[in-house]
């Protein structure tokens, strides 16, 4: 490949740290057909002879369907896809495969083939995320009017709705979505062309190319067209964040798994056993997710500090940029697949989560905010007669709806009968009317829109 610069080949271990074959043939969908975009450009700009451009484009086919049938050799010798591949085309149509580089370099190649990657895994992202939504938003529906604790600091703060708990996932996932739809727009410029680092003295058609491959238009800058990797940490950023969504409610249904809690019986499929204890119903797949969350953290993390250094225009360092991406992709696919398969199957044992909602005092703000609108006393001091009506309820070992009315009445005669119409959990999540709020109609009045969102 280097022809005669060099009197040696490399050394065993350079050919094996130099190779990048053993993960970037991942690419060669990609690197196939911005070839086929590239000679059919070079044909059209009189760059290269038509029948050398057909050659070389039936070669290119034939080479795909062998990788398509028996997958792509590892030669270490040869580095890369690219090379893998040009040299597969030589073998098969002879000198006339070196025409095929005329005018690009590896540089904008693999800068072209891993953008082609990166927006295919965001739309495959995109598909999975879409596929989670839907899941939430069923289940939500089903679960529009299930009183559970909310909570905060994990202890029970107010009682909100199964559904409402739902859907706050699904704005989770809906602003994942956004970031990916983002990062996408940012890499859809095509660096073809940008050749080594400078561009060419070739009469080539960027724009030509750009659109054959579907890119909204060719990059504008050479230099940073082969060393721009934006794209794959704007992919990885928005995967990161997408991890750390799916890792909470993982938590979540570990957390509601447990005897403790018993708020929802996780399905067969998604758990496992234990080698000693025969009881035993492990939400493996649960804490897999949420263990992914890290990876992909550290895959953002390692691309990260491979760029934070590198002077234009490229650098050699720049071949560890795609496994990480790629592993963070496999693992946040099996995230989303996990999750998703976890919502759709789960039991959430409602009257549990009722019963719970119902024991720990959850509708003393209620109490508080009917004193502030009935008795026109200030927040901060229905907030201190709340507090002594919640001791005096503990000191009974009763719930707040269920403490007589003379008992409250000691506390402020303010208080009347009335009050027991807000300190029921059903009246309490009724009464949260407001924009975003947990009253169910709230709830299926979100749950409709988003319907029509996703379309």
């Amino acid at each position: 490949m280097w022809g005669g610069r060099f009197a040696a080949g490399p050394a065993s271990i350079m050919r094996e740290i130099n190779a990048s074959i053993p993960f970037d043939k991942r690419l060669w969908k990609q690197d196939i057909a911005g070839s086929k975009a590239h000679v059919a450009m070079l044909a059209k700009q009189g760059i290269v002879d038509g029948e050398d451009a057909q050659a070389i484009t039936e070669g290119l086919n034939r080479i795909a369907a062998e990788y398509e049938a028996d997958g792509v050799p590892v030669d270490l010798y040869l580095e890369d896809i690219h090379m893998v591949t040009e040299s597969r085309l030589a073998q098969l149509i002879g000198p006339t495969a070196g025409r095929l580089h005329t005018a690009r370099s590896r540089n904008d190649q693999v800068a072209t083939d891993f953008r082609l990657w990166v927006r295919d895994a965001i739309d495959e992202v995109q598909a999975g995320l879409i596929g989670l939504q839907r899941a939430l938003l069923a289940r939500a529906d089903e679960n529009a009017d299930s009183v559970m604790p909310g909570f905060t600091h994990l202890q029970s703060a107010q009682p909100v709705t199964l559904g409402h708990h739902l859907m706050a996932y699904y704005e989770m996932v809906r602003r994942d979505r956004s970031r990916f739809a983002d990062a996408r727009a940012r890499a859809d410029e095509c660096p073809l062309g940008a050749a080594a680092l400078a561009g060419t003295s070739f009469p080539i058609d960027r724009h030509a190319t750009a659109a054959a491959l579907g890119f909204a238009k060719p990059t504008d800058n050479s230099l940073d067209s082969v060393s721009d990797r934006d794209f794959a940490l704007d992919y990885l950023m928005a995967a990161t964040q997408a991890s750390l969504h799916l890792s909470r409610l993982a938590e979540e249904f570990i957390i509601w798994a447990s005897q403790p809690f018993g708020f929802v019986k996780l399905p067969d499929a998604y758990s496992t056993g234990s080698s000693i204890m025969p009881q035993k119903r492990n939400p493996d797949a649960a804490e897999l997710v949420r263990g992914h969350a890290g990876r992909i953290m550290g895959c953002m993390t390692a691309l990260c500090v491979t760029m934070k250094g590198l002077p234009l225009a490229y650098s050699k360092d720049m071949q560890d940029d795609k496994p990480p991406v790629f592993e963070a992709h496999d693992l946040l696919a099996l995230s989303i697949a996990a999750m998703t398969g976890m919502i759709e199957t789960v039991t959430f044992r409602t009257d549990r989560m009722r019963g719970l909602a119902e024991s720990g005092f959850a509708t003393a703000t209620d109490l508080a905010d009917w004193l502030v609108r009935e008795g026109g006393i200030p927040f901060r001091e229905a907030h201190h007669i709340t507090g002594r009506a919640v001791a005096a309820a503990e000191a009974a070992g009763v719930p707040l709806d269920q403490l007589p009315i003379a008992t409250l009445q000691e506390i402020d005669a303010r208080i009347d009968d009335r009050i027991y119409a807000v300190l029921t959990v059903d009246a309490s999540v009724a009464s949260r009317m407001s924009h975003g709020g947990t009253a169910p109609m709230q709830v299926r009045a979100r749950i409709a829109q988003a319907r029509e969102e996703l379309g």
